[in-house]
């Protein structure tokens, strides 16, 4: 019995894996801007109830660090008051700064929606040459099929950010899966 269920929870777990890096490849675009100005790593929020931080935005600030190539980068992080009184995009921008970040910040404070952090968003990256969209694999290939349909223009910059890492997360990638895969099957509707 427990041999079946080692072999159950190893599939799953490989199942996840896949998904999350087959994610973290869909959706980029072919041609990456060549003017010279650099990169927008863009942060999807998560909801947040109190006046830090939650872990989930803390791991994707951190993602989305790593996920910086050298030369002129900023990181815009995106997310309203949703959970609670503080827009999480404030609250992610505050725990950058106390790790010690101090590349360049934009904040977008008004989104409440994943389609809304795009939408408002896609002012504040029009210039990158190449885009970055950091969350959870499925959940930023979710943002990237949004910002085709909004800004086509826009998503032919978007290029692999770092948010995947193979055996990080793998006790709720299973579950981030299914639920990811889910949310595509509907959008791709």
């Amino acid at each position: 019995m427990l041999r079946r269920f080692l072999l159950l929870f190893v599939a799953l777990a490989g199942w996840a894996e896949w998904e999350h890096w087959r994610s973290s490849r869909r959706g980029m675009g072919s041609r990456p801007g060549t003017s010279g100005t650099g990169e927008a790593v863009v942060v999807l929020g998560y909801r947040n109830r109190g006046s830090r931080a939650n872990f989930v935005n803390r791991w994707r600030v951190r993602a989305a660090v790593r996920s910086q190539a050298p030369g002129p980068s900023r990181l815009v992080l995106c997310g309203g008051a949703v959970g609670g009184p503080e827009p999480e995009a404030a609250l992610m921008a505050r725990y950058a700064r106390s790790r010690g970040y101090r590349g360049s910040l934009v904040l977008e404070t008004e989104s409440r929606s994943t389609w809304e952090n795009v939408l408002h968003a896609a002012p504040l990256i029009e210039d990158a040459d190449r885009i970055k969209i950091v969350s959870d694999p499925l959940h930023a290939e979710k943002a990237r099929l949004y910002l085709r349909k909004h800004r086509p223009d826009l998503a032919e910059r978007l290029v692999p950010a770092r948010d995947y890492r193979f055996g990080e997360w793998t006790a709720v990638k299973p579950v981030l899966a299914v639920l990811g895969k889910r949310s595509l099957r509907r959008l791709r509707r």
